[in-house]
């Protein structure tokens, strides 16, 4: 019998969605982007983004299925098909408010990465132009500088009013961790594997104590945008690190 015979009806809806968010939370286990159980993946699966699926908790990342994940309605922080008990009040705080608020973030990835984390504890916590990476995020992020504490709803009410431009796709979460946003989940995980390679690109670039050479404005925001623009990447790359997961028979998709 099939995985998906053996659910209950609303534990199949949106099953393809599933997946490919428990594929993301896997390979962010497996690329060493996660930092214990403090992770969470959102997904929106209605037009509003309001009714999401996401990553219970305290659940790790490197055992994630699809059949783990829960759907739940952001307008009343209640559950739809599973209990909100099974996540956390940081969970529902960010991902909760972020898909209130800003339904242009389909996927939204929270997540404790080293060198993303590192960064947002700079006094200037900026990602400059010096490497094709950091182009990636030229002028698309924002940075919280107003950290208060666990991210229960007050916090994530106030993370998503920073994130209302469709074109900041990242919050640099000072003394915090990071958050991505994304068109999709392909898009999402794409946005972090690069930003996380391009604060590591700039902190190792620090430690050098070098100058840096830096873009210039013209070119960062060419290359920027010719990055955006190019078609389908995110999710080939994607595709193919799954295809590690596949290889290996990794039952993230069950």
């Amino acid at each position: 019998m099939s995985v998906a015979a053996q659910l209950k009806p609303q534990e199949m809806d949106h099953w393809d969605e599933r997946v490919e968010l428990a594929a993301a939370a896997r390979l962010i286990y497996k690329l060493n982007l996660h930092e214990g159980v403090a992770n969470h993946v959102s997904l929106a699966v209605s037009p509003d983004g309001t009714r999401f699926l996401v990553n219970p908790s305290p659940a790790h990342f490197g055992r994630l299925k699809a059949s783990d994940m829960l759907l739940l309605d952001a307008n009343d922080d209640g559950d739809v098909a599973d209990s909100a008990e099974k996540t956390n009040r940081t969970a529902l705080g960010v991902h909760g408010s972020v898909h209130r608020h800003c339904p242009h973030a389909r996927c939204v990835i929270h997540v404790h990465c080293m060198y993303s984390t590192v960064l947002g504890t700079l006094m200037d916590a900026n990602l400059p132009p010096i490497a094709q990476s950091a182009v990636n995020f030229y002028n698309r992020y924002v940075i919280d500088t107003e950290y208060g504490g666990l991210s229960f709803k007050s916090e994530g009410e106030r993370c998503a009013a920073m994130l209302s431009d469709p074109k900041k796709k990242v919050m640099i979460m000072g003394n915090h961790g990071v958050m991505v946003l994304g068109a999709n989940v392909a898009d999402a995980f794409n946005r972090l594997y690069y930003f996380e390679r391009a604060a590591e690109t700039y902190i190792r670039a620090l430690q050098t104590g070098q100058p840096l050479r830096y873009l210039p404005h013209e070119i960062a925001e060419k290359t920027s945008q010719q990055l955006e623009d190019y078609p389908d990447y995110s999710k080939a790359h994607l595709a193919e690190m799954r295809a590690f997961l596949d290889d290996e028979g990794a039952d993230y998709a069950s």
